[in-house]
């Protein structure tokens, strides 16, 4: 699988403890932000990550930012994302079961390592349900 990442000032080093996960298992890694921890804007890096999951150059994302928050809801700007915030193993797999998400937010001030790599392990290892569950996906967009 080819997962892009984006992150803000504050995602640096746990997208690095990801991205060296990923890789490890296999996954290519597109990388959508900043290295620095100097002071930068999610949007801009959130925009550029849901461009690349809705015209397919990657076929998921992970985004982070200090509380995820900012990155969930730009990235739920565009028409082709589902981004759900999570901060633990059992967050990450009902967003994948349940709510078919394609991009994983992370909030970098307020999760450990381990609850990160729990959170995408689970997420990224679950399939969708299907069922009353896509009933209501395709409700998600008017």
């Amino acid at each position: 699988m080819k997962i892009g990442i984006c992150n803000d000032h504050t995602g640096v080093e746990l997208k690095k403890a990801i991205s060296a996960r990923l890789e490890a298992a296999g996954h290519g890694m597109v990388n959508f932000g900043t290295d620095t921890g100097l002071s930068a804007d999610y949007p801009d890096f959130a925009h550029r990550l849901a461009a690349a999951v809705e015209g397919g150059e990657v076929d998921a994302g992970i985004a982070l930012c200090g509380t995820g928050n900012g990155m969930a809801m730009t990235l739920n700007k565009h028409r082709g994302i589902r981004a759900v915030l999570a901060w633990n193993r059992e967050i990450g797999r009902l967003a994948a079961a349940h709510n078919k998400a394609n991009v994983l937010v992370l909030p970098a001030r307020f999760i450990t390592e381990d609850e990160a790599l729990a959170a995408v392990d689970e997420w990224l290892a679950t399939p969708f349900e299907g069922g009353r569950h896509l009933r209501r996906i395709d409700k998600i967009l008017p």
